[in-house]
Parts: C-alpha cells; structure tokens; sequence
C-alpha cells in the first residue's frame, strides 16, 4: 500500500512559496511562518500570558502548547474569523485563537479538576486538565476554514486545510449560502494537524477529559460539562473584546443567564405561538438573512411566557426590554445604533404594509433543518432610526455569543491589526478579573410559610378568555406551583389578619403581563389593563370591604432598618387561595387607620 501511494505521488516534494511578488496578482497573500505570524508584540504578549497560566518550564512548554500555537498560526495565516462578525480582519482567526486560549487559562484557574475528585487526583491532573482546556479553546473554530472557506492558488487548484499548510502564494473568499455551526462538525477533520500523536496519546489516558474534549471538537457542548463552560464563556470574552463589549461581564456570567432564559422564551414561542410569513397580518417573517419580529407582539408575549414560567426580573417597559435584547446581542441594531427597525412587507400578492420590528439572527433560534422556509415576499428596512418610545439606543457592556451576529460592516484591516488595538484592556482583564461559577444572591429578608419540598407539577392554565373568574384560577395556579411566591420580600401576594392579601396595583400588572390579550379588551372600555382586570376582581365580591365602604386595605410592612406601606385586598375566606389555613406574615399587619 505504502509503494501505491508513492508511486501516486502522494509524497512528492512540497513547492516552496514564490517570493517574487511581481509574478503574483495583487489579490494573492503570501504564505508566512510561525515566526512571522507571532511575532506581533501583541501576540507575544498573549503567548507569556498563556504561559505564565501553565506550571511548565519553557521547554516544556514549547512541546505542549507552542508547538500546537504555531501549527494554529500556520494553518489559519490571515484568514479572519468571521466574514463580517468578529476578528473579521486578515489575521483574525490567530488573534481569536490566542484571546479564547488565554481567557479559558484564566478561567481554569478557578476550578479545581477534575470536578469532584480527591484533591491529591486533583493535583495528579491539574497539568492535563489545563492542557485539554487550551486545546478545546483553540480547536474550537478551526473547522471553519475547511467548510466556510474557498481557498485557492495562483493556478486555481484548490487547497483544503487537510493538505497541511499553505504552501504558495494563495487567494480565498466565504462560500455563499454556508450552513452556519457546520464548522462544528468539521473540527474532526483537523484536530491531528495541530495535536500530534505523543499529545493525543497523554490526552487519551484521563478518560474524563477525553470524553469533555471531544465532545467539544463535535461542537457537543452541552455534554461536555465544565470543560464546555469554558470555551463557551472564553470565546464569549474574546468576541465581546473585539466587537467593543465588555469581556469581563462576558467571561463571569453565570451559567443560566437571563439571555438563555430569553433565548429559549423566543424558540418556544416561534414553535408553538407565533405566526410567521402569513401573506398579510403575521407575527413576524423571515428573510434568507434575518427574522423580523413585530416589536410589540413580541416583546408582551414573551413577557407573558417567561412570567408564566416563573421567571421573574422580566421589565415591563417595553423599551427596557428592548434594551436587554440588543444588550445580549439578540437583537440585532440599526445602522445607527437602535433596537427598532421599520420595515415594509409585500407579499408575493401585492398586499403591503409597514411594521416596527427587532430584528434578530436566523442562526439563534434554528439550527440546520428546522429552519423554516424564507418568506417569498420582501422585507425592506427603511433607512434612519425610528422616532418612538419603543426604539431602545445601543448599549454597551454587552455578553455577546458567536451565535448572534450583530455586526454587519467588516472592520477596517488596518485599525483591527494594530499591536495596541485594545491590547491594555485584554492584558488587564487577564490579570485582574476574578470569577465564580454561579454567584450567589442574597434575598431580602422573608418568611416563606409554604414546604420546601420541590416545587410540584404546574397545573394547566386556564385556557378560556380574561375575565374575573379567570383571574382567580391563575392566582390559585400560580401560588400552588409556587410561580407566585408568597410572604416573600417583593411578593404580591401575602397572609394578613387570617386571610390573603393581594398587593395593587401589583398582582393585577402582573396578570396583565402574562395576558396582552386584556390590553385589547381595557382599551373598549378606555380602561388600562390592570384596571380592567381589577374591576373584573371586585365584581367576584370575594374581597373584604372596610366598615366605610372601602375596597383597598393599608398594610405596615416592618423590615429590619426601615418600615413602608403596602395597599391591597383583603380576600373575605382564605380558603378562596389557599386549600389550607396559613399562619400571618410577621412582618405584615394591617394599619390601625383602617376603618
């Protein structure tokens, strides 16, 4: 076998690079060195970084970790990291490689693993384990040149990156129409041109780590526990860097963040609510290149999922919540800096009409096949901002995923590949920043008089429409599974006076909050939605009325350092809430003004 291939050629002597630049079109890059390649004082700067998070002398160190650095450098050349995202400058996929590499080092260093081993294991795998980290971090896009790549010589023949390094002077452009996060699935193709057989062997031996290391290489995430965490966490500091964010916040959030929990709000929604692509009134459309969402559809209904879900910390204000999408990098801004676009449909009929909208990438809510067709009319932005109370301005300090592009305009080259572009920043975070795995948040002081046995199966919710009754089986449903807390600090709900009590305006905004419906509803009768959906309460007669005739009652709420007053309905029968009598919140008691 071994003479068939030699007689086929496949081990004829490689071509050396040209380096007479004037036989070369003026498109075509020269193939460079690892020595070129990093040796910008930024790039070394970020290597001594890499290394000082190693517990290895430089020999060591150049075996384990330059070595591969420098197969990376050789193999990426000046390819960006993105056609018009992040690192999208010749060069960007090294300086991308080298940022994750160094802030998932970083971040190691608050881990003690493998997770739940004996600290003397711990100590025995410590240097494996930060080795695999560094590997999973800079492994994580290489697929991306073998799939989202043309790439070609002077002669036009092809190069793919299995072919090992470019060895002439080279051109490349993105395939149109690629298949976003296939270069996950391609890592495979590549890892052994960069890790070769005495690392993969030493890999190999510490199954844990094996098995989270691939998993990251498939693009695996989600099962390849703490190992995963970090890559993700650290290319989301390298991205948030270069797209002029915040990389700490980035590379310290929490595991289960508000832009998840919105995330998987907006899937839920699109896959069982929304209308999209209805040739006239829709939800929303989408085009090859993005989703449109109408703004106020979808910001009071995913408001209303989320809060159905017990998910709290949801704002109220429109703009707010606008503020939060383009914050976390979901929605997507205009030219200018806004949250809101406006935008004309045409259907393929004629029909036409223009909509506020937050635009949002494809690629964050689908992935693969279970991406709808495109509309077959058209979506055409208008240009400028749109003047309104719901258009929310840019912000900074975002958390931004590889997964929600919100740059469009390629980054000038040459401002991008200065040594000091940002460089003081990146090294300080380096050195400074100090993360932990989940923060923990203090509550307010509290009495919660219900079992702390897990939370029980939540009850369906009513399906039938506003109304009174319809209130009270949603105030019953949501304290039952405990997505209404009670007695809490910031509840709306409490015991008083051997009875419930229910705070207003408060509990009746949040019934309205998970119900846009009733705005529709308040609006016939010139009423907000909260004052519709009170009057709807009173006229149930299952409230208690002072001897003066009398709906609201005030309450004394008395903290440890201060005291306030609460204003709400005494419910005539406790039992109207709950299936059991309940002891009174201690530090609720009705005001002696009450007549």
């Amino acid at each position: 076998m071994l003479s068939l291939f030699q007689y086929k050629g496949f081990h004829r002597k490689r071509r050396q690079p040209s380096t007479d630049s004037s036989t070369r079109p003026a498109e075509l890059l020269l193939p460079q060195p690892a020595s070129i390649l990093l040796a910008t004082p930024r790039r070394q700067k970020l290597l001594d970084h890499i290394w000082e998070r190693t517990s290895l002398s430089r020999t060591q160190f150049s075996l384990l970790y330059l070595a591969p650095l420098e197969r990376y450098a050789e193999l990426v050349q000046q390819f960006p990291a993105s056609e018009s995202h992040h690192h999208a400058y010749p060069g960007g996929m090294l300086d991308h490689g080298l940022e994750i590499v160094a802030y998932a080092l970083k971040l190691r260093q608050s881990h003690l693993l493998p997770v739940g081993m004996k600290p003397e294991e711990q100590a025995a795998q410590a240097e494996v384990w930060t080795a695999g980290t560094a590997y999973a971090a800079l492994l994580h896009d290489i697929g991306k040149i073998a799939v989202d790549l043309h790439v070609e010589y002077a002669d036009g023949s092809l190069w793919h990156p299995w072919h090992g390094a470019l060895q002439q002077p080279y051109r490349f452009r993105y395939h149109e129409n690629r298949e976003y996060r296939l270069h996950s699935a391609a890592t495979g193709l590549l890892y052994n041109q960069l890790l070769d057989r005495r690392i993969l062997d030493w890999l190999s031996q510490h199954t844990d780590l094996w098995a989270a290391l691939l998993y990251v290489l498939a693009g695996q995430y989600e099962h390849a526990g703490i190992l995963g965490e970090l890559v993700i966490r650290a290319d989301q500091a390298s991205v948030a860097q270069d797209l002029g964010g915040d990389p700490g916040k980035a590379i310290a959030s929490p595991r289960h963040t508000l832009q998840r929990k919105l995330l998987d709000g907006l899937r839920y929604l699109l896959k069982e609510e929304f209308k999209i692509n209805q040739p006239q009134a829709s939800d929303g459309w989408l085009t090859q290149d993005a989703l449109w969402l109408v703004s106020k559809t979808v910001s009071d209904k995913l408001r209303a999922y989320l809060l159905s879900q017990g998910i709290d910390g949801i704002p109220s204000n429109n703009t707010a919540l606008f503020n939060i999408l383009q914050e976390y990098g979901i929605a997507q801004p205009t030219s200018d800096g806004k949250a809101i676009w406006k935008a004309t449909v045409t259907s393929d009929s004629g029909w036409e009409h223009s909509f506020t909208f937050l635009k949002l990438s494809p690629a964050a809510i689908w992935e693969g096949s279970d991406r709808p067709e495109a509309f077959a009319g058209r979506v055409q932005p208008e240009l400028g901002a749109v003047d309104t109370a719901d258009s929310a301005p840019a912000t900074e300090g975002a958390v931004i995923d590889e997964t929600l592009p919100i740059k469009n305009a390629a980054r000038d080259p040459v401002a991008s590949q200065k040594d000091g572009d940002h460089l003081g920043d990146l090294l300080d975070l380096l050195e400074e920043t100090e993360t932990q795995d989940d923060p923990v948040v203090e509550n307010a002081p509290h009495t919660e008089v219900l079992s702390e046995t897990a939370d029980p199966p939540s009850p369906a919710e009513p399906s039938h429409a506003p109304s009174g009754e319809h209130f009270m089986e949603w105030l019953r449903t949501g304290v039952r599974s405990r997505k209404l807390i009670i007695n809490d600090a910031k509840a709306l709900v409490h015991t008083v006076n051997g009875t419930a009590y229910l705070i207003s305006p408060g509990i009746f905004q949040r019934y309205t909050q998970e119900h846009p419906r009733v705005a529709a509803l308040a609006k016939a009768e010139q009423l907000s939605a909260w004052q519709w959906t009170q009057k709807r309460f009173e006229k149930l007669g299952l409230h208690r009325k002072q001897t003066n005739g009398l709906n609201i009652w005030t309450c004394e709420v008395k903290g440890p350092r201060k005291s306030r007053r609460v204003h709400g309905y005494l419910l005539s029968d406790m039992q109207a809430l709950f299936d059991e009598a309940l002891p009174d919140n201690p530090y609720l008691c009705l005001n002696q003004s009450n007549a």
